[in-house]
């Protein structure tokens, strides 16, 4: 079993250009952008003078937090990145909707999909706004998307028109993930391919609370419920900070036991763009895959 880093490097619309010092510069497009990032313990690398460049900058202090905007930032706009596409908009919570670290396990799915030569069905749990949806809709499969805030699915269902897949056979559901999860697993639903990606902490659309030390296990059984007779992946991402890929690893080993597979573990981290870049962490994952 491999510890794997996946790497997310420049592509055409997208790149980390620097980091350090808690914070990272990105490129969106067209748009370069300054936000806080706890993980960039180091000295950054690019002169003071490329990060005032930047064109959205997203500041926080005891009383506030804000992006400040260029005069020629537009509220939205679109780009292309890992054979999808995606609206950009910089959020109150610092982020931009996308969460390019995940661009390598976008592709797994696709290709677990399009290789397994029989229909499969997808659920999304925690989908946010819907890059692993897409990607699995994109590869052919039909796919639930659940999550707890209505902005997101509706800017979810944004970026699969913009990636031209409006008609793919996608259910959107805001709905708190277990309670929707459960229904499913009454009306003896079942699905191939199960993607999470739970928060620490949180509460669902009924006010229910989530804690990822009390809720993860049981909402794990409850996919094992909803898994298909053949599954095919599952998926599971996290950025609950203090928590090891082999804390997933583990997890996965017990809920997959009597199915034959492969487990891989590590962490998803881009790559900064200039010649001798180093990587930035953003988050864990373990992931098992049907081997029969």
């Amino acid at each position: 079993m491999d510890y794997i880093i996946t790497e997310t490097g420049k592509s055409r619309d997208y790149e980390l250009l620097d980091s350090g010092e808690g914070e990272k510069l990105e490129r969106y497009g067209n748009v370069t952008m300054s936000r806080p990032d706890p993980q960039a313990l180091w000295e950054k690398h690019l002169p003071k003078i490329e990060w005032q460049k930047a064109q959205a900058r997203f500041s926080r202090s005891s009383v506030n937090a804000k992006w400040e905007l260029a005069s020629n930032v537009p509220p939205k706009w679109k780009i292309d990145f890992a054979g999808l596409s995606f609206l950009i908009r910089p959020t109150a919570f610092k982020h931009t909707g996308l969460f390019p670290e995940h661009a390598q396990n976008w592709r797994w799915i696709e290709e677990k999909i399009r290789t397994a030569n029989r229909p499969i069905s997808v659920i999304n749990l925690f989908g946010y706004t819907g890059g692993a949806t897409i990607a699995a809709a994109k590869a052919g499969a039909t796919v639930v998307h659940v999550d707890g805030s209505r902005v997101a699915v509706s800017w979810a269902r944004e970026n699969a028109t913009a990636s031209n897949l409006e008609n793919a056979p996608v259910r959107w559901i805001v709905d708190d993930a277990r309670a929707f999860l459960k229904r499913e697993i009454k009306r003896g639903k079942r699905y191939d391919g199960i993607i999470i990606d739970p928060p620490a902490f949180g509460h669902g659309t009924d006010g229910t609370l989530w804690k990822i030390e009390n809720d993860l296990l049981p909402f794990l059984e409850l996919c094992k419920e909803a898994m298909s007779e053949k599954p095919l992946f599952f998926l599971i991402n996290g950025y609950a900070s203090g928590y090891s890929a082999i804390a997933y690893k583990n997890n996965l080993t017990a809920l997959m036991e009597k199915n034959k597979g492969i487990i891989e573990m590590g962490e998803l981290a881009i790559r900064e763009s200039y010649e001798g870049g180093r990587l930035l962490p953003c988050g864990i994952f373990a992931r098992w895959s049907s081997s029969s």
